[in-house]
């Protein structure tokens, strides 16, 4: 009698949580298990060791979707550990209310209103009617993307490995890639492939779908099999603001670097031009190199902050403030100078909620990366170029690094791992899950005009 009581007052304390404080839980539910998982010996290469904080900083990168590790994976974990860190990439990306969303679907059951808003907010969409069908369109796509990514990789990696490695290995790094968590198995990440072609392009390619977002691949697949050729609004900026950056970050990175004799340097035109939009389409939010990101110049550096912090598109397996948020801000801005009332972009007027949700995102975002580069530069010896580097690449869920995680203390690794979890959920999420509950009043405060800039 007292279990049944038990029971049920936790699932009253669950059901009058809100849906940001049900995410939060459910992602620190797979980061327990997952580290309980990776401690245990058959996880970990013969000889290896890891104590608590490394298993837990790797989960959190593998949940999170992030790529930083304060270890070598390829060297410390055994084929069991990999496997471990590749399913909870894969949880990760898919979302931990998606994936438990999904075996409830397979056997056969009906979801509650609350579950469809979890789901809602956790895949970041503005509807929850139909939810069910997307989810089973959703794990279709990205399985197909990445079988074919994996069968690519395959026939690559035979050429220099065993079949049951290129195999493996070929799995691994499509999941990882489509997944953005920038997770290898290589020691070096792909820096030993940069002159391959098919491997460039390839991980590129499963990058960016990743990077672009379930609806928008969605859209896609509507377009193609119903022959229609409109998109809606988050498809078409999410697709513009892709391409912008895209170009804009390879062309910064060809022209940067061109004659840096530890990055592009000694590569001919073509291997150039390859190696610079591979760094561009990774820097958003993808943590994979083929190039020392450590040997790179400062103005690039400075580019690489820019592209880290934007990140990928909403509702997909990247992290960052996003490239539609950006976009928001940029057509609110040329709205000001044309001195139009409102946010118009593609025909279209923006409601100005949409508009204070941006703001408040990249406000928030903002205040956090400096309070974090702050304290960590307190506690460690390292030049704000670098501390600012693995701050950005862990809030947006980037992975890419300077080299310096593995060295730098257990404060500064337990607030990189907080801030690869605030990153993940996004820091609107974790803001409104401690925010306290308010109705809306309906007392209007006096107008006063203030001056600005």
């Amino acid at each position: 009698m007292k279990e049944k009581n038990g029971k049920n007052k936790l699932v009253q304390i669950w059901k009058g949580l809100t849906i940001s404080r049900k995410l939060i839980i459910g992602f620190l539910g797979a980061i327990l298990l997952g580290t309980v998982l990776l401690k245990m010996p058959f996880s970990l290469a013969q000889n290896k060791k890891i104590d608590f904080l490394e298993a837990l900083f790797t989960i959190v990168s593998a949940v999170c979707v992030t790529g930083l590790s304060v270890v070598d994976v390829s060297k410390t974990f055994s084929v069991i550990g990999h496997s471990v860190i590749l399913f909870f990439i894969q949880i990760g990306a898919l979302g931990v209310m998606t994936f438990s969303t999904m075996l409830l679907v397979l056997i056969g059951k009906k979801m509650s209103y609350s579950t469809r808003e979890l789901l809602k907010e956790e895949r970041n969409s503005d509807s929850g009617g139909g939810i069910t069908s997307f989810i089973r369109k959703l794990l279709l796509t990205v399985f197909i993307i990445e079988a074919l990514g994996a069968l690519i990789l395959f026939f690559e990696f035979r050429k220099i490995m065993t079949m049951r490695n290129a195999i493996f290995y070929g799995i691994f790094h499509a999941v990882s890639a489509f997944c953005n968590a920038g997770f290898s198995l290589f020691s070096d990440s792909l820096e030993g492939f940069k002159l391959n072609p098919v491997i460039n392009l390839t991980v590129a390619y499963l990058i960016i779908f990743g990077s672009m977002g379930f609806a928008v691949i969605s859209s896609f697949i509507h377009m193609i099999r119903r022959g229609k050729n409109r998109f809606n609004l988050t498809t078409k900026l999410s697709i513009m603001m892709a391409v912008v950056l895209t170009v804009l970050g390879t062309v910064l990175f060809f022209v940067l670097e061109y004659n840096n004799a530890e990055t592009l340097g000694n590569m001919n035109i073509f291997q150039k031009l390859m190696a610079s939009f591979f760094q561009s389409v990774t820097f958003r939010t993808a943590g994979f190199n083929t190039v020392s990101l450590a040997a790179t110049r400062p103005a690039t550096t400075f580019i690489s902050y820019v592209l880290m912090f934007i990140g990928a598109s909403p509702g997909s397996t990247g992290g960052g403030v996003k490239t539609t948020t950006i976009g928001i801000i940029i057509y609110y801005i040329i709205g000001v100078l044309r001195k139009k009332e409102n946010i118009e972009m593609f025909n279209r007027r923006i409601d100005w909620e949409i508009m204070n949700k941006a703001l408040a995102i990249i406000m928030i975002s903002l205040m956090y990366v400096f309070v974090v580069t702050t304290i960590i530069l307190s506690l460690e010896n390292f030049g704000i170029d670098r501390i600012l580097y693995e701050v950005i690449s862990a809030f947006a869920t980037v992975g890419l690094s300077m080299d310096i995680t593995p060295k730098l203390g257990n404060i500064s690794r337990i607030i990189l791992i907080i801030t690869m979890f605030v990153g993940r959920l996004g820091p609107l999420t974790i803001a409104l899950a401690f925010a306290e509950k308010r109705g809306k009043s309906s007392l209007k405060l006096p107008k006063e005009d203030i001056l600005v800039g």
